[in-house]
């Protein structure tokens, strides 16, 4: 030991444990001299004898100044080594690193300039202890100490320069490091913790994100701290670390297990941060609605969990939830190419609409014609669904009427939708919204038309739905009721003016309100020009309806013609109207011919009225229908329905019709010609045939 401290000069050694500062100072740029000169000379076994004599004379000493002076020395030396210094860095670093511990705060202070100092000499060399260095500095950030704080401050900021510059850093040996002190509490070490995790991430050559499982726990519960600084800085990373998932090709990825990593990151983040993260929910969304629909079923299973986990939490737009955001992503995701992530996204504008009406409402028109659009949407599921979002919306009164105008321009605008949908959505929303203030609503709408072609193709729509779906049972009983009830009357009322659009819809609704007599007017009414291949096929598939359940009561009133002269009129009506080859005709006839003949005798004066060869017109005069009623007396004022208006408005609205066939002079030959060509020029079998009809009801 004595030959080694001979190396160094007593007066050196003296002043390097002086207890001013200018005299250490001096003391190391001695020690520098002497270095350099060895260094030069090759001397090694010296050196190191030089760096044992500063370590446990001056670094390790008792001593307060000498460890000072110990420490400055060390730097000294490495800038003396200078290139040589790597191969020496055992020796002098570590008991560096010790110091920042010291007892006096001086020596800590002097440890961090040291360590700074030979920093700057070694650069990427000193990654090398790069991990008991950041321990020293994380536990140097919380110090008692302002100035020791402001030293490691400086000094880590040397270090992640050199650490981003390093290609030797291993974040596989940091990340354990990092994880152990994340749940740390005090604010200082905190702050420490996430500027470096943020500076990591923002190195390319980094991929944090592949061990973002490991301290996202720790951000989330900074979230939580007290001091606004560190919220700041937490929400900060965690906005970071969304993004890049977001923006990354993680969750598109062709390789199944980088989705599933990137979807379970996602998930993480929710389940740790709930309402924390109001801010980023839309970002989120946005990452896991589409994988709601990814091949791989386990990582639909995390979307799905992690979007039901999104959905729960309880916030509020006063919290940051924007509700606008969420809207935005759901529309967006409505043009997805896959069914599941549709009616996700349906089902997120229903939840909103659920907790956050007033909101949604507000964006309404941003998001309305997506919604309308959807209704044209290849899956049923996705129809209803959207038809269930229309519903709710329509709630308020004047988006009820918004929704009927706009669902009739789309059905006007796309033919294929009202072929393809069009029973699917009326009935679906006849359910969700009241059958009758739907039918009431559509048939005002209609009544002003200016598209005939299209009103009438509407009313036929309305009208078979009408017919036949057991959705609207209700309004069927209602309307059969609508010579006996004020609630039946208005509705067969508010429903006639657009059915006139269509003669067979007209017929089937007085059929339907047990309108007998008022339906054989109507028959009577009809020209030629009506008699197209259109009102054909809409009376063939009226017929055939007349053998469903829905008209039982009909068939069965057909036991007491006498009862119901007016009906057995209309019923031959519609018979002689249609062609004699037609399976139609054979229908009804066949139904026809199971009149009882019996039943004449007792209704033999209503009968011959009934068939008499007065004009129709002349019924109308002073008519209130009396519905075949069996007192034929139901014609008050309350209930009383002026038939004779209603038949010059289904006219009215008929002339227009074949005013505008005629301009567009497109009108099909009329089959009713054609059958009366077909009579003249057959055989008298087929007139027999015809007859037949008529005379076989042994009228009186």
């Amino acid at each position: 030991m004595a030959d080694a401290l001979s190396l160094i000069p007593t007066a050196v050694q003296r002043n390097l444990s002086d207890k001013l500062y200018e005299k250490r100072k001096y003391a190391a740029l001695e020690i520098e001299n002497t270095v350099k000169n060895l260094t030069s000379a090759g001397d090694h076994e010296k050196l190191s004898k030089v760096i044992d004599i500063l370590v446990k004379e001056f670094a390790k000493s008792p001593q307060p100044n000498h460890r000072k002076g110990g420490v400055l020395a060390l730097a000294a030396v490495t800038v003396g080594l200078s290139s040589a210094a790597p191969q020496y860095l055992e020796q002098i670093v570590p008991p560096v690193i010790e110091s920042f511990i010291d007892q006096d705060s001086r020596v800590r202070y002097y440890a961090c300039e040291a360590l700074y100092n030979i920093a700057k000499i070694v650069r990427g060399e000193f990654i090398f202890f790069f991990n008991q260095i950041f321990d020293a500095l994380c536990k140097l950030s919380a110090d008692s100490d302002p100035s020791v704080q402001s030293a490691a401050h400086v000094l880590d900021g040397l270090v992640k320069d050199i650490v981003t510059e390093s290609d030797e850093f291993s974040a596989e040996e940091f990340i354990p490091l990092l994880k152990e002190r994340m749940n740390v509490l005090n604010p200082y070490v905190r702050r420490f913790l996430v500027d470096w995790i943020t500076l990591l991430d923002s190195v390319p050559d980094f991929d944090m994100l592949g061990f973002l499982p490991d301290f996202l726990d720790g951000l989330f519960n900074m979230l939580s701290d007290s001091s606004h600084e560190i919220r700041q800085h937490a929400v900060s990373a965690l906005s970071e670390f969304l993004q890049e998932i977001k923006n990354s090709p993680r969750a598109s990825s062709p390789d199944e297990f980088t989705r599933l990593t990137a979807i379970t990151w996602i998930n993480e983040f929710v389940k740790l941060g709930g309402d924390q993260l109001v801010r980023y929910y839309a970002d989120i969304l946005g990452a896991i609605l589409p994988c709601i629909s990814d091949k791989n079923e386990e990582i639909r299973e995390v979307a799905r969990e992690t979007n039901e986990e999104l959905r729960s939490i309880h916030v509020e737009p006063s919290d940051g939830f924007d509700v606008g955001a969420i809207l935005s992503v759901a529309k967006r995701q409505l043009s997805s190419d896959h069914e599941a992530t549709r009616i996700e996204a349906l089902n997120w504008i229903s939840t909103l609409l659920n907790k956050h009406r007033a909101e949604v409402m507000s964006f309404l028109y941003d998001i309305f014609d997506t919604l309308l659009k959807a209704l044209s949407d290849s899956s049923d599921d996705v129809v209803l669904l959207v038809l269930e979002v229309h519903a709710d919306i329509a709630k308020d009164p004047q988006h009820f009427r918004h929704l009927i105008v706009f669902l009739i321009h789309n059905f006007r605008s796309d033919s294929s939708l009202l072929e393809r949908r069009g029973a699917l959505i009326i009935r679906r929303l006849c359910v969700l919204l009241d059958a009758e203030r739907v039918y009431r609503e559509l048939s005002t709408i209609l009544e002003g038309e200016d598209n005939l072609d299209f009103a009438s193709t509407m009313v036929q729509a309305l009208n078979l739905i009408l017919l036949t779906s057991s959705e609207l049972s209700k309004l069927r009983n209602l309307l059969r009721g609508s010579l006996v009830t004020r609630e039946g009357k208005e509705l067969l009322v508010a429903l006639y003016a657009s059915w006139c659009h269509s003669p067979v819809a007209i017929i089937s609704l007085c059929l339907l309100s047990q309108a007998y007599q008022h339906a054989s007017v109507v028959i009577q009414s009809l020209v030629e020009e009506d008699m197209n291949v259109k009102f054909f096929v809409q009376l063939d598939k009226l017929i055939r309806l007349l053998e469903t359940p829905i008209f039982t009561y009909l068939r069965l009133q057909l036991l007491e013609p006498g009862r119901y002269p007016w009906l057995l009129k209309t019923l031959y009506g519609l018979l002689m109207l249609l062609p004699q080859q037609s399976g139609a005709f054979r229908i009804l006839q066949t139904r026809l011919k199971t009149v009882p003949t019996y039943s004449f005798s007792n209704g033999g004066d209503q009968i011959s009225r009934a068939f008499s060869g007065v004009p129709f017109s002349q019924y109308m005069m002073h008519h209130h229908e009396d519905g075949d009623a069996e007192d034929y007396n139901i014609n008050s004022s309350h209930q009383g329905i002026n038939f004779a208006a209603r038949l010059q408005q289904f006219e009215n609205v008929q002339n227009q019709h074949r005013g505008q066939a005629r301009i567009k002079r497109t009108t099909l030959i009329a089959p009713p010609l054609l059958l009366h060509q077909r009579t003249q020029s057959t055989s008298g079998k087929i007139l027999k045939k015809r007859l037949w009809s008529i005379t076989a009801l042994n009228l009186p």
